[in-house]
């Protein structure tokens, strides 16, 4: 066995044995430290931030990545209060989904358990580690974390935090873990292992995914890269259509969330163009669109098969022109990654449709793709946003980061 196989072992096993400790917690207990989480977070706020100029300092380090790598002051503020409304969020352990008694007079019960050991592949996102560990401690979940080499200093300075808050509570450190090693030979060493790490959680670019959709052994939940669309329907409002567009571009164009592609009706397309482009150009966004936008607005950039179906995380986006909603409909469900998708309509019928025959996680009449996030949605936090539909999908809070198991009380029977 060699050396990286053989830390990711003892690794597992530390997890496995800390994972048995946590389920017995008390839903207080585990308010408990996620506040004092949150308090340690606050009070190591100089030397985090410092850690996290080490990783900005790396001239390897992609501009577009820049923004989802750094820390400042208030980003490390909504870590903190991410923690407090986790703590303050229903515990879903021990909850009973159900109960019967069967006709041999059994108690049948289906009850909430936690996973066991969960795995975290993820890349430049620092926010990521202590969001996966408030949701996975509070559902009694141990977590092993492999983030990317771009954030390395920053992960290790906020698990050393997390890990010493545990320690002052008299719990395991083990129940939060980083793999220090960011090789792809650890990392794909990590997938497979399947005696310890009960399910695997990327997040990531759509190679990270299917890289490790490809070369796991351990169970996946697919989260998701982020291809997402705004279709302007002809009924739709120009400055409510322009305003949807743009923040879901521009706000925070490096995450999954971001608008990517802009789908416009014909029929509005000449009259609302002209307005939309300019205000995304307004904010240094580059535009790129089809012949049918070309033909409207001359200088924007031709678009290509290929990027239809890229994720940019930058300051791009591609627009194509319509003659239908069903044609609309038809080229996101082709292209898109089934993440977050929207329509601007004044048109109910139009809004419901669009909802009912895309395929994708969250779908929005009206509304910012932006939105689709665990804290927006009330969870607190999220461990990520599945993409598939088996398990869990859309922003996954407490809930999802739990299965079930069935107790079962007699008095005596046997099966005749």
């Amino acid at each position: 066995m060699d050396v990286a196989t053989s830390k990711l072992q003892i690794l597992g096993q530390q997890a496995q044995t800390a994972s048995y400790a946590l389920g017995l917690l008390s839903t207080a207990k585990k308010n408990e430290v996620l506040l004092a989480m949150a308090a340690a977070l606050d009070s190591h706020q100089a030397e985090i931030l410092a850690t996290n100029a080490k990783d900005l300092e790396n001239p390897q380090v992609a501009n577009k990545f820049i923004d989802r790598l750094t820390l400042t002051a208030d980003r490390l503020n909504d870590m903190a209060t991410g923690l407090k409304q986790v703590a303050a969020l229903p515990d879903p352990i021990g909850n009973v989904d159900r109960a019967w008694r069967n006709e041999a007079g059994l108690m049948i019960a289906k009850e909430r358990v936690p996973l066991g050991v969960i795995g975290m592949i993820f890349e430049a996102r620092p926010n990521v580690t202590v969001d996966a560990s408030a949701l996975c401690f509070k559902t009694g979940n141990a977590v092993i974390l492999r983030g990317g080499k771009e954030a390395l200093h920053s992960n290790q300075a906020l698990v050393k935090v997390l890990r010493g808050a545990l320690a002052e509570a008299g719990i395991d450190e083990n129940a939060i873990q980083l793999i220090q090693d960011t090789s792809h030979e650890t990392a794909a060493k990590f997938m497979q292992l399947t005696d310890y790490i009960d399910v695997l959680i990327p997040r990531g670019s759509a190679r990270l995914i299917q890289t490790v959709l490809a070369k796991a052994t351990v169970p996946v939940i697919e989260t998701g890269a982020g291809n997402c669309h705004v279709y302007v329907d002809q009924a739709a409002q120009l400055p409510m259509a322009t305003d949807i567009v743009v923040n879901g571009k521009v706000q925070r164009p490096s995450v999954c969330n971001a608008t990517e592609k802009l789908l416009i009706h014909r029929a509005v397309a000449a009259d609302y163009l002209p307005t939309m482009i300019t205000a995304l150009r307004d904010q240094g966004v580059e535009v790129r669109g089809d012949a049918a936008t070309q033909a409207i607005i001359p200088d924007v950039v031709p678009a290509t098969e290929a990027d239809w179906g890229t994720e940019y995380n930058d300051l791009i986006i591609a627009v194509k022109v319509v003659d239908s909603e069903a044609e609309a409909i038809q080229h996101i469900n082709h292209y898109n990654t089934q993440h977050s998708e929207a329509i601007v309509t004044d048109n109910y019928q139009a809004g419901k449709l669009f909802q009912q025959r895309v395929n994708a996680a969250c779908v929005y009449i009206n509304a910012s793709t932006r939105f689709t996030d665990g804290f927006e949605f009330g969870f607190g936090a999220e461990i990520g946003i599945s993409t598939q539909k088996l398990h869990a999908r859309g922003p996954m809070g407490l809930a999802e980061l739990t299965s079930y198991k069935y107790v079962i009380d007699g008095n005596g029977q046997i099966r005749k």
